[in-house]
């Protein structure tokens, strides 16, 4: 076959971009929980006041979800992506700069502002820049890197901030950012047919996706508030983001408070990214499945294998979180975490793919208003856990129980999510 009839690659670029975004993303996200505790003791506060510098960040996040995702729906993600990473990464240096609670709490919440515009307008790349098929083995791929990213912290955490201490730890991991917006302004173009490394035959590939790239579309609120799957989605994604949170940020108080493991031990580091580390592995295993699923189906559509991804993951990863319950031994706890892990993020895929397929030239905004509840959930985890282990008199297994039971919702939600629903014909 002649060569020039072969679909260039040039695509599968967007997917490199988007996986160092999310590494970038997550490790800017996650250092402060490894650094929380010498952060306390620094500026003199409390676990009580800790808990509202972990929710500022979220809450603010939240919040921008939906601005952002429209954003990118409107300007494109070129312009958008630009602007947010620079954004975050000036405060994600500023956080080294901070003298008080205020102040560390005014920092988080504008970086949590910057870094809400970046899954949903990756989202918004893969609907312009891949074909339908290749879009749940994207997100897949893009949410193991970024989990792992966040693994990764911990240990990265340790020898940076041994080195360099806590405050130019931020500065360094600042820098990251800077460096990725350098080369993806380069390489990036909102259109595929403006960049010289696309073929015609490429190009005939990503067809479909051209009415992606309807920058005019208005939000339809309505239908948004009235679409079932979305409400779902929502929903699902809140009672996940819950548990996904407690990971992120009480995780290394948890290790050492309730399992009385060593800190300052990197063996302590890794398997506080064991839940990371397995959720990657999720994420990616999950986009895979229902890949394949849908081939078995015989092409009837990829709504069906997603619902049964997302069923599975919720129900193993609420099993798992109880079994860390029942177990003694601190490694093996943090192996159940870890495993519940996998199963959180088996769904992960679908539900971006889901987002994508529903919102249409919308993507940015509908995946924007997903990870925008999502965070609401997560906003509300640091602050839950201390309020259960007060009235638990300190019983960390407590809030286990009820991550657990929010596990079970979200498998409830995705028996009725169906990605075939549209906003935009």
């Amino acid at each position: 076959m002649d060569s020039a009839l072969q679909p260039s690659r040039t695509r599968h670029g967007v997917i490199v971009f988007a996986v160092m975004l999310g590494i970038i993303h997550y490790i800017d996200r996650v250092c402060i929980s490894s650094l929380a505790p010498v952060i306390q003791q620094d500026l003199g506060m409390s676990k009580q006041e800790m808990k509202w510098v972990f929710s500022a960040f979220v809450v603010a996040y939240a919040l921008f979800e939906i601005p952002g995702g429209w954003l990118g729906d409107k300007w494109g993600p070129r312009r958008v992506l630009l602007r947010i990473v620079m954004f975050w990464s000036v405060f994600t240096a500023a956080t080294g700069a901070v003298w008080n609670w205020f102040s560390l709490i005014v920092c988080r919440f504008l970086f949590g502002m910057g870094e809400a515009g970046g899954f949903p307008n990756i989202a918004k790349m893969f609907s312009i820049w891949l074909p339908h098929r290749e879009r749940d083995v994207a997100q897949g791929i893009t949410w193991m890197s970024a989990r792992w990213g966040g693994a990764l912290s911990p240990l990265l955490v340790l020898g940076v901030s041994g080195a360099v201490g806590w405050r130019w730890t931020f500065v360094v991991f600042a820098c990251l950012g800077v460096v990725w917006v350098v080369f993806f302004t380069r390489w990036f173009r909102d259109d595929p047919a403006d960049h010289p490394g696309v073929n015609a035959a490429e190009l005939a590939l990503l067809e479909d996706a051209k009415k992606n790239m309807d920058s005019h579309a208005a939000i339809p609120w309505k239908r948004l508030l009235t679409t079932r799957s979305v409400l779902l989605l929502w929903l699902y994604y809140f009672c996940i983001s819950y548990v996904w949170y407690f990971y992120i940020t009480w995780m290394p108080t948890y290790m050492g408070e309730a399992l009385k493991m060593d800190m300052k031990d990197p063996m302590t580091a890794i398997l506080g990214g064991a839940p990371l580390f397995f959720g990657g592995i999720g994420c990616y295993a999950g986009g895979v499945m229902a890949r394949r699923l849908a081939r078995r189906g015989g092409g009837r559509g990829i709504s069906a294998p997603r619902r049964v991804v997302g069923v599975l993951g919720m129900v193993g990863a609420g099993f798992c979180i109880l079994a860390a319950t029942w177990q003694s031994n601190p490694t093996l706890v943090m192996l159940a975490m870890g495993v519940s892990g996998f199963f959180n993020d088996l769904s992960m895929p679908c539900a971006w793919g889901a987002a994508t397929d529903i919102g249409g030239k919308l993507a940015g905004s509908v995946s924007g208003s997903m990870n925008m509840m999502g965070n609401f959930g997560g906003a509300l985890a640091p602050l839950a856990v201390v309020w259960i282990l007060d009235a638990s008199k300190n019983d960390w297994n407590v809030p286990l129980y009820v991550a657990a039971s929010t596990y079970l919702i979200s498998a409830l939600c995705w028996l009725f999510i169906d990605s075939d629903e549209r906003l935009h014909s």
